[in-house]
């Protein structure tokens, strides 16, 4: 790096100022120790050539909308959730699937490899999106967390309304014999309180973050009914207008803030089991028989996705096998 620091004397010779948008309420861990540690990290070792304008909260847009607004330029970098998405990232979804990982790490290692430069996400689903990954985390496997305290075994779950989001976890759910209803998270609040759903899937780590503690009496503890994909991904029209120094600098940083991700939320979701624990919310771990069959309905779904993503001319198969390839 020169003594005129990055891009001097390129492109990049003027600072520049990214806007980053996401929906994170206020103090959500992802947020406070992943995304803005990326982008003191980018500003600090640019020597301030590259500096954020930062829109938590929806401030920018819906998360539903958050891909479309990195499209037409009203942000250059954004958080795009592969499940509020489906119909544009349809094939993203694949680390969403219960498949063979128990932690936030391993699902995040295999996903970063596929879905960051070269691997078959980046290169048919991101790209003609006009989109590439700077960083990424795949949450620990989802759980069931019910309004009420009658969760004992997995046939509770049976007709009830169930909160998903993308494609795996509906596949998931309606396996389950419950009935999935579509909801961003932002909303599973409001959906919850009104009795509008019987519970959800979700992740430990997210429950307080959105306020749902007092609103949970019963959950299962260690399966794995799909987990949730935090991407961040930057504009390729913004990308090409960044000296290739700031962009070797963000790849850099990008994948150190995925693994950091990683282990911050596996110790998150940790500490927020035992907060819920303590504070009385009935945690099930699942019996044997109710563990096999689980893992007897959870092991087709793959299979499904991928067969209904082949069926719409996309390589479903492709993905998966390359995800489950990365896993081991």
């Amino acid at each position: 790096m020169g003594a005129g620091g990055p891009g001097a004397g390129g492109a990049q010779a003027a600072p520049v100022t990214l806007r980053l948008a996401d929906s994170f309420p206020a103090g959500h861990y992802i947020a406070d120790k992943v995304t803005k540690w990326f982008m003191q990290q980018v500003t600090e070792r640019t020597q301030g050539a590259v500096k954020f304008e930062y829109y938590p909260a929806e401030q920018l847009g819906k998360a539903k909308d958050m891909l479309t607004l990195v499209g037409n330029g009203v942000a250059d970098i954004a958080y795009v959730a592969p499940s509020f998405t489906t119909d544009k990232l349809p094939l993203s979804g694949v680390a969403e699937l219960p498949l063979g990982f128990a932690t936030s790490c391993e699902g995040t290692k295999a996903f970063y490899q596929i879905a960051a430069e070269g691997g078959i996400v980046a290169q048919r689903e991101l790209a003609p999106n006009n989109v590439r990954l700077l960083f990424t985390l795949v949450l620990p496997p989802y759980q069931v967390f019910l309004r009420g305290p009658n969760l004992k075994s997995i046939a509770d779950v049976k007709g009830l309304k169930i909160r998903t989001s993308g494609k795996a976890k509906e596949l998931a759910v309606q396996a389950l014999g419950a009935v999935p209803i579509q909801i961003a998270t932002p909303d599973v609040y409001q959906a919850l309180s009104r009795g509008t759903i019987d519970g959800m899937l979700f992740p430990y780590s997210s429950i307080y973050s959105y306020d749902l503690q007092d609103l949970t009496k019963s959950a299962s503890l260690g399966a794995n009914f799909g987990s949730f994909i935090v991407m961040y991904a930057i504009s390729e029209r913004k990308w090409r207008t960044l000296a290739p120094d700031v962009q070797a600098i963000l790849r850099s940083i990008g994948k150190e803030a995925t693994e950091r991700g990683c282990r911050i939320s596996q110790e998150q979701e940790h500490a927020d089991q035992e907060r819920l624990k303590a504070k009385g919310v009935s945690e099930i771990a699942l019996g044997e028989a109710d563990r096999a069959m689980v893992a007897k309905e959870m092991a087709g779904i793959g299979k499904v996705w991928a067969r209904d993503l082949d069926g719409r001319g996309k390589p479903g198969t492709a993905v998966l096998d390359a995800f489950e390839k990365a896993l081991h």
